[in-house]
């Protein structure tokens, strides 16, 4: 059941940007784009998914949950605007 919620999820977020650029130039995305947010949606979803089975303790799951969802955010927006500076900076 939450793996429905998961890829719905992920098909709903991916829907925003795709509906911005029938009414934007400034989001231009390509396939490429679609399937690397795809791909980095799922894998922070089902991890959070595995850490939910595998804690018991809710101070547990909080803090594991909170470093996927840090290191998400890491990788975003090095994709995205290249805060790091490496080879996959954007922008």
């Amino acid at each position: 059941m939450r793996l429905k919620l998961i890829l719905s999820t992920i098909v709903g977020l991916l829907l925003f940007p795709l509906v911005a650029m029938q009414f934007t130039d400034e989001v231009d995305w390509d396939l490429f784009d679609f399937i690397v947010m795809g791909i980095l949606l799922l894998i922070t979803g089902l991890s959070m998914e595995i850490v939910l089975r595998t804690f018991k303790n809710l101070q547990g799951r909080i803090l594991v949950c909170g470093g996927i969802l840090l290191v998400f955010f890491l990788v975003w927006a090095e994709l995205a605007v290249g805060i790091f500076g490496s080879p996959w900076a954007g922008s």
